[in-house]
């Protein structure tokens, strides 16, 4: 008996009617997952948002928490002293990785692809790093800028503590964080590559087009929807760093971050948790705009 036979499918008025099991299978797919989505996202985003109209200290019952309007907004962006810096810091990071870690991402893309000798060797080498995550590369990378022991200070016969120096731990802590984006961005490009028609560098060629032109005028732009995806990506991975700074030190002295300052706030000495849920209600609504944007290009895309 065929498996069609079996699920009882049948064509009926042009369609494909299903049993109950495979209804019953298709409602256990999308609804589990929609579930689990809920549970560990939605839900405690909107209990941030919440809580971020209340002074709660997280040790009271729930139900004492008093109301205090916006007035944590308000702080944040008047009072406190670390909110304008974590900004400040939020968009270095997001410039460098656009600047300076994307580019060299699109790079080793394109050399990859023009599949040289040793292609794959250089491949995995520079995808490896994103298969560690932030806090394992922090500590990695500490064995590169110890003061005491570190290579480049020994290379460079110099003392400075890179990780605890403010004049020098942010720009450490984005040398770290780009060896990570690099890979990850060339992987993203590497696959846009490979769906790219040879069609339209062949063309480009017999138009006499050289490779850096064929490159930024006909192949780049065809990769449009891998663009967006590294924008928004790069976008909201700079705006929510957090494991590497942790990791170094805490956010502090120089490396003052959003996400760091949301974390001390709500689970470290501080326990300020609705000051801490404003703050990350601030990175919500900020990493949503970008989100949008990116929802209406990918409609727009496949009208």
């Amino acid at each position: 008996m065929s498996k069609v036979s079996t699920t009882r499918r049948r064509r009926h008025g042009g369609g494909l009617k299903l049993s109950g099991r495979d209804r019953l299978t298709l409602v256990l797919m999308m609804l589990i997952p929609t579930l689990v989505a809920a549970a560990l996202v939605w839900l405690p985003a909107i209990a941030s948002v919440v809580l971020s109209f209340f002074d709660w200290d997280g040790f009271e019952p729930l139900a004492e928490a008093k109301p205090v309007g916006a007035r944590w907004y308000k702080e944040a962006v008047t009072i406190y002293p670390a909110f304008w810096p974590a900004i400040h810091h939020n968009l270095i990071w997001l410039v460098v990785m656009f600047v300076v870690a994307t580019p060299l991402g699109i790079f080793c893309a394109v050399l990859i692809d023009r599949e040289a000798r040793h292609t794959k060797f250089y491949q995995t080498a520079l995808y490896l790093p994103v298969m560690l995550s932030m806090a394992l590369i922090g500590f990695v990378w500490q064995l590169m800028f110890s003061r005491d022991q570190g290579f480049i200070n020994a290379f460079l016969g110099t003392t400075i503590d890179w990780y605890g120096n403010s004049r020098y731990n942010l720009w450490a802590a984005l040398i770290a964080t780009s060896w990570r984006q690099v890979g990850y961005v060339m992987l993203l490009y590497l696959a846009g590559l490979k769906g790219v028609d040879p069609s339209l560098k062949e063309a480009a060629a017999i138009d006499g087009a050289s490779e850096v032109k064929t490159f930024f005028h006909v192949i780049f732009p065809v990769m449009f929807p891998i663009n967006v995806v590294v924008l928004v990506v790069t976008f909201i991975d700079s705006l929510r760093a957090f494991d590497l700074v942790w990791v170094i030190n805490r956010g502090v002295n120089g490396l003052e971050l959003l996400a760091t300052e949301v974390t001390r706030n709500i689970v470290g000495e501080a326990q300020r948790i609705g000051f801490g849920s404003a703050l990350a209600t601030i990175m919500l609504v900020i990493s949503s705009v970008f989100i949008v944007i990116y929802l209406r290009i990918v409609l727009k895309e496949d009208r």
